[in-house]
Parts: C-alpha cells; sequence; structure tokens
C-alpha cells in the first residue's frame, strides 16, 4: 500500500485531486492514481447511485495506464 506524501495534482479517471494522504497506485510507467477509494457518482437519467474506484475499477476491463495506453 503506497500512500501519497503529497499533493500531486488530478487523477486522470475520476478527475479528482490527489492528495496527501490518499492511498495510491504507482504503475510501472510511475503515472499515480488512487486506489481503493470510493467516489460517489450519481446518474441523474437513471436516479442511481454506483460507487466508483478509481484504478481498481480502470484495471477491471483495461490492461494498460490510461495515460499510457501503448507501454
Amino acid at each position: 500500500e503506497d500512500v501519497l506524501s503529497k499533493d500531486a495534482g488530478e487523477c486522470a479517471i475520476c478527475l479528482e485531486e490527489l492528495q496527501q494522504g490518499d492511498t495510491i497506485a504507482r504503475l510501472p510507467c510511475l503515472c499515480i492514481y488512487h486506489k481503493g477509494q470510493v467516489f460517489l457518482r450519481v446518474h441523474m437519467k437513471l436516479q442511481r447511485v454506483t460507487f466508483i474506484g478509481c484504478i481498481d475499477e480502470w484495471f477491471e476491463v483495461n490492461r494498460s495506464c490510461p495515460e499510457h495506453p501503448s507501454d
């Protein structure tokens, strides 16, 4: 488990800020994303709520870095 030691901009998956103390995943390309955090997303048309887990959910359907798909 890796914890962010200082603020690091925006997560390219959820677009939330990466803040000091957040649990992160650091990929071999050195990109970092939230890991294990849960963000609330509301679907207005469907009137339902889902929970998103950033890199964990990304890797359920993808096998590469969101910012470096050719790596």
